[in-house]
């Protein structure tokens, strides 16, 4: 197992280095052992790749409406709580990723709002038309700091380790085509939507 476990052991496998991935690996307690893959290039995430931009609650005034809007882009098939628990958290996300170095547009030092999709009014925060590739970006640099995070390029998820209804690891094939497993107590499936 010298290409994925290198003789460490590791307590989290993130499976995916698009934003999920990264912002959870910024938020693991730096006592975490954390080993993430990613089947290509870091830069090939769908999260590198997305145009538009992330929405914000602008303040307390907007909460009903980016809440309906919410409900409505989601045909009320939505969860309510989770909808409620992204839109609370929305502010505090953003203060993160500036302070991850991420640059929004602005206007005389003013955040730029925009409308897009079923929002009623402008709520998004951009960077031109590559949004997605900023944030992946700054997001990268801030793991890529870390101490206790190895990112392994080329390496797919072949399957998952059960036993006993419990997640214990996972068999991953490396970049040069080895599978090899890898046992650890929290693996976390950050790989995006079916359609990547």
């Amino acid at each position: 197992m010298a290409n994925v476990q290198n003789h460490v052991s590791y307590d989290v496998l993130v499976v995916g280095t698009g934003v999920s991935g990264l912002f959870l690996a910024l938020h693991l307690p730096e006592t975490a052992r954390v080993l993430m893959i990613t089947k290509a290039d870091l830069e090939e995430s769908d999260s590198f790749l997305a145009q538009g931009g992330i929405c914000v609650l602008k303040g307390d005034e907007d909460y009903d409406a980016y809440f309906e809007d919410t409900l409505r882009a989601g045909h009320y098939e939505n969860r309510r709580e989770s909808v409620e628990v992204m839109i609370r958290s929305s502010q505090h996300v953003i203060r993160e990723l500036a302070r991850c170095g991420v640059d929004f547009a602005r206007k005389d030092g003013q955040l730029q709002f925009t409308r897009e999709g079923a929002h009623s009014s402008p709520r998004i925060l951009y960077h031109g038309d590559k949004t997605g590739e900023e944030i992946t970006s700054k997001l990268l640099e801030c793991v890529k700091k870390l101490k206790n995070v190895t990112i392994l390029e080329h390496t797919t998820l072949v399957d998952l380790l059960c036993e006993g209804n419990c997640c214990r690891g996972a068999v991953l094939q490396t970049a040069d085509g080895t599978i090899e497993p890898i046992y650890v107590p929290d693996v976390v499936l950050a790989s995006g939507g079916v359609g990547g």
